[in-house]
């Protein structure tokens, strides 16, 4: 019933510190260098938009002046650039797609024996002619495409460079967090655990280790006191215990007791029982060690019965032991007498009537009940510490006896279980694992 270690590992989906590290740097890189060659793109393509405009517009307006100071001379070119002029009557003649462009810059497009082309075209338009300024941006568009291609393989090879930079930074800034979670793991092995602070410089890691430092030496000054709170109350609690022990068997060996004394120095006996086997049991949970020993299920269980039994005071509950008689588990009588009273006094108090039945199986015990059965509030919180059930009213208990089972099965590898009866009650199985306590 305890936690698995299992249950503490981070889900799949939760990246680690040193992951979110280089994917931070990868995607840095690649923004800052996608950024750049959009910026480079962006301002090299305004940039001859607006030299070129200018340039044009200036030659324009010099073709219309050279071609009124000579009208013969209807066109002239040079390298990238052409020009046209074209009198009003005869503007038929010139391209169709130019025919009914205003005075204003152009960017004009095409494909004409299966290649593609480009040019800028300026237009100026008089009450007589009108002029075509054209240049030949096919180079320069050309020139574009070898540039993005440029850009596109920088920003594939920045971004590479990012995570390789951001593979080393991790690996730089996680080796003394990863140095430090593994010298904790091994001084969480000892019972002194080792000084971290030592260790590390005096940077963000030492402080980290100095404050894990002093928390593990309070936290050691805690389980030590715990650890002899509970020596001392074990040893002062069985010295009277041992006491009441030898003073009831003394008084139960003389003959002249009357049957009603005799019965009650019986319940005084399996009371200071229960008490030695609860102080053992609260003992090897505190200390969290393994006892060895040797017991016979039924018969600590037909123990448990017989005190119960005796408690039940008029209430009409049959108390009864089934199943196998030979069961034997490599424990002390203690832990399983805790374990198994609880489960029986926690049915025998909410069974008002009918019976509990302790079924010994192979591997297993089942206590069942014929009580008002489990909710599923109950089911889901029955075992928690201070829980105590729907069905408890004004019954004494503190809700801590299914805890210490709880405990006692983490600590044997037990497994304890509680679910609805077929007609009614509760059935509570506690199984003994293989290997886990079985003779």
């Amino acid at each position: 019933m305890a936690e698995s270690p299992a249950s503490r590992v981070a889900t799949p989906g939760r990246r680690r510190l040193r992951t979110r590290i280089i994917v931070t740097f990868t995607l840095l890189g690649f923004c800052l260098t996608a950024l750049f060659a959009y910026a480079s793109i962006a301002l090299r393509t305004r940039v001859e938009n607006q030299l070129l405009a200018e340039a044009l517009n200036r030659n324009i307006d010099g073709y219309a002046t050279a071609f009124q100071r000579n009208p013969g001379n209807a066109t002239f070119a040079f390298e990238g650039v052409q020009g046209r002029v074209y009198a009003n009557e005869k503007l038929g003649n010139a391209p169709e797609d130019w025919r009914d462009l205003k005075d204003g810059i152009y960017e004009l497009h095409g494909v004409e024996d299966g290649q593609r082309f480009a040019y800028k075209l300026a237009v100026r338009k008089t009450p007589t002619h009108a002029f075509y300024l054209a240049y030949d941006l096919t180079q320069t568009l050309h020139g574009q495409e070898q540039q993005n291609h440029w850009l596109v393989g920088a920003v594939v090879g920045f971004t590479v460079l990012a995570l390789l930079l951001g593979w080393w930074s991790a690996s730089r800034v996680m080796a003394p967090v990863s140095d430090l979670a593994q010298r904790l793991r091994r001084s969480g092995n000892s019972a002194e655990p080792e000084a971290l602070a030592a260790s590390f410089p005096d940077d963000e890691v030492g402080e980290l280790a100095k404050a894990l430092d002093d928390y593990a030496e309070r936290l050691t000054e805690v389980v030590q006191r715990d650890r002899e709170f509970n020596a001392d109350v074990s040893h002062e609690l069985r010295t009277p215990l041992a006491v009441i022990r030898g003073a009831v068997e003394l008084l139960l060996a003389r003959t002249e007791l009357d049957e009603r004394t005799r019965t009650r120095l019986a319940r005084i006996q399996r009371a200071e029982q229960q008490c030695t086997d609860l102080i053992s049991a609260l003992l090897l949970l505190s200390r969290n060690e393994r006892a060895v020993g040797q017991c016979n299920v039924a018969k600590v269980a037909q123990q448990q019965l017989d005190s119960h039994r005796a408690q039940l005071a008029g209430k009409p509950v049959e108390l009864r032991l089934e199943g196998d008689t030979g069961l034997q588990l490599d424990v002390p009588d203690s832990a399983l007498a805790v374990a198994l009273g609880n489960l029986i006094g926690n049915a025998v108090k909410y069974t008002p009537s009918g019976e509990v039945v302790v079924r010994v199986l192979q591997d297993s015990v089942e206590v069942i009940d014929t009580g008002p059965g489990l909710s599923a509030e109950d089911a889901a919180k029955l075992f928690t510490r201070g829980y105590r059930g729907t069905h408890a009213g004004h019954s004494q208990g503190g809700g801590i006896g299914l805890s210490i089972v709880r405990r006692l099965c983490a600590l044997y590898g037990w497994d304890v279980r509680v679910r609805p009866g077929a007609d009614k009650g509760v059935v509570a199985t506690l199984t003994f694992g293989q290997g886990q306590g079985w003779a």
